[in-house]
C-alpha cells in the first residue's frame, strides 16, 4: 500500500463522521449501572458519538407502564435517571419504542435472559397514549428543542418471531399509532423504522411471518455473494406509510453480514457473507430510499457488526477492528449513520459473560477494558471533516492545518466479514493467523516544516488486551493487579514518532501485519 500526496494539488471533499453518529446498547435497565454510565462517557470521549440506542424502554423492569384497575399512572423515575446520565455525558438517546409492557402485552412468552416481551400490545390506543406520555414527559423536562434533536424508532427486528409475535400488517399498524402518537406532540420530531434484522436473498419474510422454509436458498447456495441481498420489509413499509400519509423522518433496518438459517429438518447455520457485505448492503438501502416516495428520509443502520451474536470471539480479536475500518472506509457518502452493537460487555441477553472475553459484543469489556474495535472508532475519530484521499483500506483526511490518515490491513486471503468464531476461539484463532505481512508506505507533501506525527499501529502485537490476559493464564475472575496490568497493555498500540521534513513532506514506511489498523495523525 503505498501513496505519494500533494496536499497542495489534492482535492477535497466533506466527510461526514456517520460512524459514529450512533452507538448501540443492551436495554435500558443496564444503563442504570455506575460502570455502564462511566463507559458510556468514556467511549464519548474516545470515539466521539453523538447518540446510544438500546432495547428495554418500556420492559417491566423500567417501571414506566402502571396500571391498575384501567387506570395508568405512568412513572418516568427510572428513565429519567438514565436520560439524564445519557445527557451528561454529551450524548442523545436514540429512542427505540418496545418491548410492550407486561400489562400490554398480548401473550406472556419472552426471549432474553432479562425476559423481554415481543408480543404486540393489547391495545393500540393504549399503547399510542403511552408513547405520547412519554414523549410529552421528556418535552417537559429536557425542553422541546432538546428533544427535537433525539430519533424516535418503532420496536426492534419485528421481522423476527421471538422480538414480534405479531405479523407484518400489524407492525405497520403499530408503527402507524406510534408515529401519529409522536407528531401529536411535535410535527418536528423525528420518527422511523422498520429496523429490521440482517438482509435475506429469497423469499422468507415475503409473507405477513417468515417461512422458514426458504432457508434452503442459501444453503444451497455455491457462492452467498451472487444472490440478491435486500432489506427486510423496507420497501413494503415505505409504500404502506405513502398510501396511509404516515410520516417516515428516517429509514432503519440491521445490516449485519450475517444468515441464521435453518435447513429442511430446521438444524441451523450460521452463515458469514463476504467482506464487503457492509457497503453492498448500504448501497442497496440507498438505493432503495432515493428512488421510493420518501427520498430525502434519512437513513440509519441501528445495529450493525462482524456478526449478530454476543457469544462470538471474534468479537474480541483484532480482525473485527479490522473489519470496522474496512466497512466503514468502503460506506462513506451512503447513509447517515451506521451504529455499531455495542459499547460495552454489560450486557445482558445471554446473562453475564463468564469471562473478560467472553465473545460479547462491546468495543470496551465488562472491566471498561478496551478492545481492539474500541481503537478502531478512537481512530476514525482522529480523522478530519476533509477527504483528499480514499482507497481501498486507506483515507487521508485534513485535520486543521494538518492531516490524519488511517489504513487497515485486511488480508486478501480471507474473503469473508471477519469470519465468527462460536464455541471455541478456534476460528478467530486461525483467522488471526491468515495472511502476509503488508508494506504501508506514505509520502505526504504541503505540510508545515517541523511538525511532529505520529503513527500508531494496533494488531496482534500491540494495544491488544486479550494477548496479555492469554499471557497471565486467560483467569475468568482476574485479579485486580491482574485487570490493572490487561488495561495498561491495551490503551494504545505501537507509536513511532515521526517529523515533517525542511520541505513540508511526512513520510511513513511501516510493515503491517495481517488484521493491523494504523493511525497517522499530529503528535
Amino acid at each position: 500500500m503505498e501513496l505519494d500526496l500533494d496536499l497542495a494539488s489534492a482535492p477535497h471533499v466533506p466527510l461526514d463522521h456517520f460512524w459514529s453518529r450512533v452507538v448501540g446498547a443492551g436495554r435500558a435497565n443496564e444503563g442504570l449501572r455506575a460502570d455502564w454510565q462511566s463507559q458510556l462517557a468514556h467511549v464519548r470521549r474516545l470515539g466521539g458519538f453523538g447518540y446510544v440506542r438500546f432495547h428495554g424502554l418500556f420492559h417491566g423492569d423500567m417501571f414506566i407502564y402502571r396500571e391498575t384497575d384501567g387506570e395508568v399512572a405512568p412513572s418516568f423515575h427510572y428513565v429519567d435517571l438514565l436520560f439524564d446520565a445519557i445527557l451528561a455525558a454529551g450524548m442523545r438517546p436514540f429512542v427505540e419504542f418496545g418491548f410492550s409492557p407486561p400489562e400490554l402485552a398480548r401473550e406472556t412468552a419472552t426471549v432474553f435472559w432479562w425476559g423481554a416481551n415481543g408480543s404486540p400490545p393489547t391495545d393500540y390506543v393504549k399503547w399510542a397514549a403511552l408513547v405520547r406520555t412519554t414523549v410529552e414527559h421528556w418535552v417537559g423536562r429536557y425542553g422541546i428543542d432538546e428533544v427535537r434533536a433525539w430519533y424516535f424508532e418503532v420496536w426492534n427486528e419485528p421481522n423476527l418471531g421471538p422480538f414480534f409475535r405479531g405479523t407484518r400488517s400489524e407492525y405497520f399498524e403499530l408503527y402507524r399509532v406510534s408515529a401519529e402518537a409522536v407528531k401529536s406532540v411535535d410535527s418536528e420530531l423525528r420518527v422511523g423504522g422498520p429496523a429490521t434484522s440482517n438482509f435475506v436473498p429469497d423469499a422468507r419474510f415475503d409473507g405477513e411471518v417468515e417461512d422458514t422454509t426458504h432457508h434452503e436458498t442459501v444453503l444451497t447456495a455455491h457462492d452467498l455473494d451472487s444472490l440478491d441481498w435486500r432489506p427486510v420489509w423496507l420497501e413494503e413499509f415505505l409504500r404502506f406509510c405513502a398510501d396511509n400519509r404516515v410520516p417516515v423522518d428516517f429509514v432503519s433496518c440491521h445490516p449485519y453480514p450475517t444468515d441464521w438459517a435453518l435447513d429442511g429438518h430446521g438444524n441451523g447455520r450460521k452463515l458469514t457473507r463476504g467482506v464487503d457485505a457492509t457497503p453492498t448492503d448500504l448501497r442497496r438501502v440507498r438505493e432503495i430510499v432515493d428512488a421510493g416516495p420518501y427520498p430525502e428520509a434519512e437513513i440509519h443502520l441501528t445495529e450493525w457488526s462482524s456478526s449478530s451474536s454476543s457469544r462470538d470471539f471474534t468479537h474480541d480479536y483484532p480482525q473485527a477492528a479490522a473489519f470496522v475500518v474496512r466497512s466503514v472506509l468502503g460506506s462513506i457518502g451512503l447513509v447517515d449513520s451506521l451504529a455499531y452493537w455495542t459499547f460495552t460487555d454489560v450486557f445482558e441477553e445471554e446473562g453475564a459473560g463468564r469471562d473478560p472475553f467472553h465473545g460479547g459484543f462491546g468495543m470496551l469489556n465488562q472491566n471498561g477494558i478496551p478492545k481492539p474495535t474500541m481503537h478502531a472508532y478512537r481512530m476514525l475519530n482522529a480523522l478530519g471533516d476533509r477527504m483528499v484521499h480514499r482507497e481501498a483500506g486507506l483515507v487521508v483526511t485534513r485535520r486543521g492545518t494538518g492531516v490524519a490518515a488511517l489504513a487497515v490491513h485486511y488480508p486478501d486471503e480471507v474473503t469473508l466479514s471477519a469470519p465468527a468464531s462460536f464455541d471455541t476461539r478456534a476460528i478467530a484463532d486461525r483467522t488471526l493467523a491468515t495472511g502476509l505481512p503488508q508494506t504501508l508506505r506514505l509520502r505526504i507533501a504541503g505540510l508545515a516544516p517541523g511538525e511532529r506525527y505520529t503513527l500508531e499501529v494496533v494488531d496482534a502485537e500491540n494495544g491488544w488486551a486479550m494477548a496479555e490476559w492469554t499471557r497471565r493464564g486467560r483467569d475468568p475472575n482476574p485479579s485486580l493487579a491482574d485487570v490493572a496490568a490487561i488495561r495498561a497493555s491495551a490503551e494504545r498500540g505501537s507509536v513511532t514518532p515521526l517529523t515533517v521534513s525542511e520541505g513540508g513532506v511526512l513520510e511513513a514506511d511501516e510493515q503491517l501485519r495481517p488484521w493491523a489498523i494504523a493511525l497517522l495523525s499530529r503528535a
